[in-house]
């Protein structure tokens, strides 16, 4: 927590410990008003960028409109890498929100098998056929408390990127149950892909920001490095939490634990 300052305690003392408690604050200060910045810049340029995109989808109907059969392919091209960069946006835009907390937005109870099967159901639409499985181990609901279009962001995401990676003709398996051997009742869902996983030492990394593997799994896909921290970050605001390991057999399993809002069985 950089707002946390030592100073107020220990910096009234006339020696190096009192020195070091306000050289500790100054740099407490600095790392947050960068950070604040960071983020601050990633919202602004997201917004900005909005307008002119909307504008040129306007013109792109208008070239097509008035173009011949020769353009098209230009303008299919325009238009693909315009939705490719709305994304990038709306990504940014999530994540920034994400940075900022959600102190004070409603919460509601969302029902997990629900937002799977949905989920599953539309990214085996996007890849037309069946390429994601499920399994659901518990017949109780499994509800929590948050935001459903922030859950469900980070879910998809998850399962997209499963779903790029997969070998063709390979299935992304998908399974939910509740874990009791916590203090409080624990949702799990694994997602487990069976592509070429990831080296064991980048996989820590994977949650940031923009982070690409060496070999770079989203690098022929074009991926930006922002799904998985948005799905990081959505977690975390619930209080859960997010891992990944390379599969035994192949492949990588994503792991999401989410605090149940029902009491334990």
């Amino acid at each position: 927590d950089l707002n946390v300052r030592v100073a107020p305690e220990l910096g009234a003392r006339k020696d190096e410990i009192g020195q070091l408690a306000v050289d500790f604050d100054s740099m407490a200060a600095r790392l947050q008003d960068l950070l604040d910045s960071h983020q601050r810049l990633l919202r602004d340029i997201s917004h900005e960028l909005r307008s002119p995109l909307t504008r040129l989808r306007v013109a792109l109907e208008l070239a097509r409109q008035r173009s011949g059969p020769q353009a098209e392919d230009a303008i299919h091209r325009i238009e693909k890498e315009s939705d490719r960069l709305n994304s990038l946006i709306a990504q940014l835009l999530t994540l920034a929100r994400l940075e900022r907390g959600l102190d004070g937005e409603s919460r509601e109870a969302v029902d997990l098998r629900e937002l799977l099967e949905d989920v599953v159901a539309d990214a085996n639409f996007e890849a037309g056929s069946e390429t994601c499985t499920e399994h659901y181990e518990d017949s109780v609901p499994l509800v929590v408390e948050g935001h459903s279009e922030l859950l469900r962001s980070a879910i998809e995401n998850v399962i997209r990127n499963a779903v790029r990676h997969t070998l063709e003709g390979s299935r992304v398996e998908v399974s939910l149950s509740m874990d009791l051997s916590a203090k409080d009742a624990t949702a799990v869902i694994r997602i487990r892909d069976h592509g070429p996983g990831i080296p064991e030492e980048e996989l820590s990394k994977i949650f940031r920001p923009f982070y690409r593997t060496s070999e770079a799994r989203d690098r022929h896909t074009g991926g930006a490095g922002l799904g998985l921290a948005i799905a990081w970050r959505a977690v975390q605001v619930h209080a859960g939490s997010i891992t990944a390991q390379n599969a035994s057999g192949g492949g990588l399993l994503v792991q999401i634990r989410l605090p149940l809002k029902i009491p334990r069985r």
